[in-house]
């Protein structure tokens, strides 16, 4: 059995076991790493109130943390209630000394202030230290709007532009990634404002009706933490972390007569509802590792993310995509349709290329005439104006394209996405079809991405109700096995058109599909997928 990570959460127990410690353990044990405890407080609590808060030695916490070190040192740290300066800066300090050996170690934050109760966790002398001292050395810290608002010094956060702001004024102030949560707002939906290295965005889902919330940051965090442990960068455990807080929410019951506590399951991730929504940005959404996520924008210093319109596009009328043959001429289209390929894409890079449009007519044209579902890559507007069947767009393109004219034109569209929080972008526009990759290697582009693997495959083709298409490194066997992996289509770049002879490989990658489409893969394992970015 492989051995799953630790995650060490240091924060206060709470003796009614709905919040803190005991909450962070549940969600450690839903995502599959091992949960050790340094206990910094200790408090006297039911599901009613908090009668009594008392903060451990810092000699003992001390203790606690060269104990796990010298036996079971962490892939990460998620810190809570920490109960004096003192315990802050022995965490400090272990945090330090881990680095020294790991400096990939992360460390979430969860800013616990007070309880929804009213109680207070931290005074002035200790959310100075938090600023200070433990807040540079976060890998994502996780407050909710009035934690943040603390944190900064500022009054309440009342609009989206505020949240953004703040969260822009905690990664100026040392913190590698922020997420605001908005489980402290009222609401249909519950709204949380992710800005990472990665990418920034608006976190939505709706609302879970219950009572029974106690210990939600605390599940969120761990969560977070746990993701992290497993290697998902910090977006992608935002995600992860909100899918298994929802679906804790959502088997959340009573223990007591005040609210309940949530309760984590290990299943949280095969179930599409949980998915979030995740807003446009107006700024790149891909890895930014060479520039700072803290460098302000002029053109939206006063606004925010741009929404994902509420727009569901037209469905596939062929759903088995089959064999998709991505070229980059009309010539080529006409080669392979001729070959028996009936999904196509036309992929021109160059948008200044001279003969596009005539290039794009063309192809329309000849795929037209045979019934084939010919997609234009990213050229959207030609698209439209010559009547082409589909549009297949890149993260990047979705922040500029005009999504609504294109579903107005009545044009298919496709999505390229490589993680789980372009999953969400993609699924909440409801595409024709999303694109799932690289799942192998590929020469085609360099990409920051590792390849997903038939195991990423498979997790998206039975999460996803609709088509989803494998691309990226496609061979005969490859084809063969993405098939099976549930696949509604293999997209193929080299293996077709860099081929001695097209004909004879478009030949074997057809076998290959068929052959794939009779043979049955195991059922979807509990597990997450593994993650797709260094």
């Amino acid at each position: 059995m492989n051995t799953p990570p630790i995650v060490w959460t240091v924060a206060g127990s709470d003796s009614g076991g709905g919040a803190g410690i005991q909450a962070d353990l549940r969600a450690c044990d839903a995502l599959d790493v091992h949960g050790c405890s340094a206990i910094a407080a200790l408090t006297a609590q039911n599901s009613v109130s908090v009668t009594r808060i008392a903060p451990v030695a810092a000699e003992l916490l001390d203790a606690q943390l060269a104990a796990l070190a010298a036996d079971m040192p962490p892939a990460a740290i998620k810190t809570g209630m920490l109960g004096s300066v003192e315990n802050l800066q022995v965490l400090v300090h272990w945090i330090d000394l881990l680095r020294a050996a790991n400096p990939a170690l992360a460390v979430v934050v969860d800013p616990v202030l007070g309880a929804t109760t009213g109680r207070v966790f931290a005074d002035a002398d200790l959310l100075q230290a938090l600023r200070t001292q433990l807040l540079p050395r976060a890998t994502l810290i996780t407050p909710n709007r009035r934690e943040a608002a603390a944190l900064l010094g500022l009054p309440a956060l009342q609009h989206r532009a505020d949240v953004e702001d703040a969260a822009r004024a905690l990664v100026q102030a040392g913190c590698a990634s922020v997420v605001i949560t908005g489980g402290d707002v009222a609401g249909a939906d519950c709204e949380d404002f992710a800005l990472t290295p990665q990418a920034e965005g608006w976190l939505r889902n709706s609302r879970v009706a219950t009572p029974h919330h106690h210990g939600t940051g605390c599940v969120f965090a761990s969560s977070a933490a746990a993701a992290m442990a497993h290697g998902f960068v910090a977006m992608e455990a935002l995600v992860i972390a909100k899918m298994a807080t929802t679906h804790g929410l959502r088997h959340a019951c009573a223990a007591g007569t005040g609210a309940g506590p949530v309760r984590p399951r290990a299943d949280f991730g095969q179930h599409i509802a949980k998915l979030p929504a995740l807003s446009l940005a107006t700024q790149p959404v891909l890895a930014r590792r060479h520039r700072s996520i803290a460098t302000p924008d002029p053109a939206r210093r006063h606004g925010h993310s741009a929404d994902l319109p509420a727009i569901a596009f037209a469905p596939l009328h062929d759903p088995e995509l089959g064999l998709y043959a991505i070229v980059d001429t009309a010539d080529w289209v006409q080669r392979v349709l001729d070959a028996g390929v009936r999904t196509v894409q036309l992929r021109i890079k160059h948008p200044q290329q001279s003969d596009l449009r005539q290039q794009v007519r063309a192809s329309v044209a000849v795929a037209r005439a045979v019934g084939a579902q010919l997609f234009i890559n990213d050229h959207w507007q030609v698209a439209i104006d010559e009547g082409a069947y589909g549009v297949h767009l890149g993260q990047e393109d979705l922040a500029t394209a005009d999504l609504a004219q294109i579903a107005q034109a009545g044009l298919r569209l496709g999505i390229s996405t490589h993680a789980f929080w372009e999953v969400c972008r993609a699924w909440t526009l409801r595409p024709s079809y999303i694109a799932c990759g690289p799942i192998h290697p590929t020469q085609a582009k360099a990409m920051p991405w590792l390849p997903q693997g038939n195991g990423n495959l498979a997790y998206w083709c039975r999460l996803l109700p609709l088509p989803v298409v494998a691309i990226a490194g496609m061979d005969a066997p490859r084809t063969r096995m993405a098939a099976a992996a549930g696949a509604a289509g293999v997209a193929v770049i080299s293996a077709i058109t860099a081929a001695p002879h097209p004909e004879q490989a478009i030949a074997a990658l057809a076998s290959a599909w068929t052959l794939g489409r009779g043979e049955t893969e195991a059922p979807i394992p509990a597990k997450l997928p593994r993650p797709t970015l260094r």
